[in-house]
C-alpha cells in the first residue's frame, strides 16, 4: 500500500513541532551556557567586595517574614488534615509526629519552600535583570569589560544556595513548631510525643540538603537567563518574570523527582 500523501495541515503540525523543539534544544543549551559560565566565574571571576553579601540579605532576610507564615500554616493545615484522618482510622496519634517530620525532613519543607521562594526571589532576579536588559544597561557592562554573568549572576547564585539552604530549615522548624501546637490543641497530643525522631535519618537529612542545594542554585541561574533573554521593553520584562516563576516551579518539581528517586536508591528504607 503506498503511503498517503502529507496535506498542508500535517506539514505544518510537522514544522510546529520541529520548531518547538529547536527552540526548546536552543533554550536549554543557554541556559546550561548561563550555568557553566557562572561556576567558571566563581573560580576564576573577580570578586566584588559586598555583593554576595547584599544579594544574601535581599534574598535571606527579606524573604523571611514571608516564609515563616507560609510554612507555619502550612505546617497547620497538614498536621490538621493528617490527624482527622488518623482519628477516622486509628485513633492512636503515637507516630503523627514522627511522620510529619520525616515527611519534612525528606521532602517537604525543601519542596514547598522552594516553590514559595521562587515566586518572590526567581520573580526579582528576573524583573531587575530584565529592566537592566531593556534599559541597555547590560549593553553598558559590557562596554566597561565587565561580564554579567560575573557581574550578576554569580552573587546571586552563591547567596542562594547559602540562604535558601538557611531559610529551608528554619521553615521546616517553624512548619514542624505550628504542626506540634495544632496537635496539642485540636487532639490533645503532648509535645513530647509529637517530637518523635526515631524514624529520621541520615539518609533523610542528606536527600533534604541535597534537595535545598539543588533547588537553591536552579531558581537563580533560571531566573536569570529568563531576564538576559529579555527583550521588547516593560512588556518584556513581565514575560521574562512570568517565565522565571513557572520555569523555576518546573525545574523544582522535576529536580525532585529525580533527587527523591536517586535518593530511594542510595537509602532505601
Amino acid at each position: 500500500m503506498s503511503a498517503q500523501p502529507r496535506t498542508p495541515a500535517t506539514r505544518g503540525i510537522a514544522f510546529d513541532v520541529g520548531s518547538a523543539a529547536a527552540e526548546f534544544a536552543r533554550g536549554a543549551w543557554e541556559l546550561y551556557s548561563v550555568f557553566a559560565r557562572t561556576l567558571y566565574f566563581i573560580a576564576k571571576g573577580k570578586r566584588e567586595k559586598g555583593a554576595t553579601a547584599a544579594q544574601m540579605y535581599a534574598i535571606g532576610n527579606k524573604s523571611l517574614a514571608f516564609m515563616t507564615i507560609t510554612m507555619g500554616f502550612i505546617g497547620m493545615i497538614m498536621v490538621y488534615q493528617a490527624g482527622l484522618q488518623t482519628q477516622r482510622i486509628l485513633p492512636d496519634f503515637t507516630l503523627l509526629g514522627a511522620t510529619f517530620l520525616e515527611l519534612l525532613v525528606r521532602d517537604l519543607a525543601a519542596s514547598i519552600g522552594a516553590l514559595m521562594l521562587a515566586t518572590r526571589v526567581g520573580a526579582g532576579i528576573a524583573a531587575e535583570i530584565g529592566s537592566m536588559v531593556v534599559t541597555e544597561q547590560i549593553d553598558a557592562l559590557r562596554m566597561c569589560a565587565a561580564d554579567p554573568i560575573d557581574f550578576l549572576v554569580k552573587p546571586r547564585f552563591l547567596a542562594s544556595l547559602v540562604m535558601t539552604t538557611a531559610l529551608i530549615v528554619w521553615a521546616g522548624a517553624v512548619a514542624f513548631a505550628a504542626g506540634g501546637a495544632t496537635a496539642y490543641f485540636a487532639f490533645d497530643v503532648p509535645w513530647r510525643t509529637f517530637a518523635n525522631l526515631q524514624l529520621v535519618d541520615a539518609g533523610d537529612l542528606i536527600t533534604g540538603l541535597t534537595k535545598c542545594v539543588a533547588y537553591g542554585g536552579a531558581i537563580p541561574i533560571i531566573s536569570a537567563y529568563c531576564g538576559l533573554s529579555t527583550f521588547g521593553g516593560s512588556e518584556g520584562v513581565g514575560w521574562a518574570t512570568t517565565r522565571a516563576v513557572v520555569s523555576s516551579s518546573l525545574a523544582i518539581i522535576a529536580l525532585n523527582f529525580f533527587i527523591s528517586a536517586a535518593a530511594l536508591v542510595v537509602f532505601p528504607k
